[in-house]
């Protein structure tokens, strides 16, 4: 099954092995190196979960801005197709640099790519990560480390008159994973309608995990 037929299908596709296990320890090693970074979250402190992340500031070290250049252009024909479905007129174009500039352009100039760290009892809430009025309808997660329990990558999708439907995504090291940030189309008997999805970290049994968001559109001031 190809990726475009995955994320129609569920709003997620697992990636495996888009890191090796090195790329992965070296990224993840880049935590404590405050200047990499803009700002730091404490979720407990704004009632997104517990743990912590970072984002990165400009410039972007490596493999993480190869991997926002390189996914862009990509996932960007699936997301006009989803636009085109859901009848809005936003089409984005071929190269990501064309698509940050339309984001600056809007006052949304920070980086959104970040660091995410949990430890034991940590957890992410189920949340979108969507920053401004310009919002790239796909994102990458990456796992950097097998070193805990618990701590499943969850999605849950809600359509129209139903209750909302839970998905676990199952990932190992390394693996990637590309999904909906906000809403998708899906195709009924009468026709497509909008669906909307969340994502977050179920709750750490033992040890720490650490996670890479590539998200694609910027964050406005």
């Amino acid at each position: 099954m190809s990726l475009e037929t995955e994320l129609d299908d569920q709003g997620f596709a697992v990636l495996p092995g888009l890191l090796p296990s090195s790329a992965c320890d070296a990224v993840a090693a880049l935590y404590p190196s405050d200047e990499l970074f803009r700002s730091r979250v404490i979720m407990s402190r704004h009632g997104f979960g517990r743990g912590e992340y970072k984002y990165f500031q400009y410039p972007l070290p490596e493999p993480i801005q190869s991997l926002r250049t390189e996914w862009y252009p990509r996932l960007a024909p699936l997301a006009n197709c989803w636009h085109k479905a859901l009848g809005s007129p936003v089409r984005f174009p071929p190269a990501h640099d064309e698509f940050l500039a339309r984001c600056h352009a809007a006052g949304q100039v920070r980086p959104t790519p970040l660091l995410l760290q949990y430890g034991e009892g940590d957890y992410n809430c189920l949340h979108q990560d969507l920053y401004g009025e310009h919002v790239f309808p796909l994102q990458l997660a990456i796992l950097l480390s097998d070193s805990f329990t618990g701590g499943e990558f969850v999605m849950t999708e809600q359509r129209p008159r139903m209750q909302s439907r839970p998905m676990v995504v199952p990932l190992k090291k390394g693996d990637g994973v590309v999904f909906a940030v906000h809403t998708r189309p899906m195709r009924g008997s009468r026709g497509v309608y909008r669906v909307n999805l969340r994502h977050g970290v179920s709750r750490i049994r033992s040890g720490w995990r650490h996670t890479l968001g590539i998200i694609f559109h910027d964050a406005a001031v």
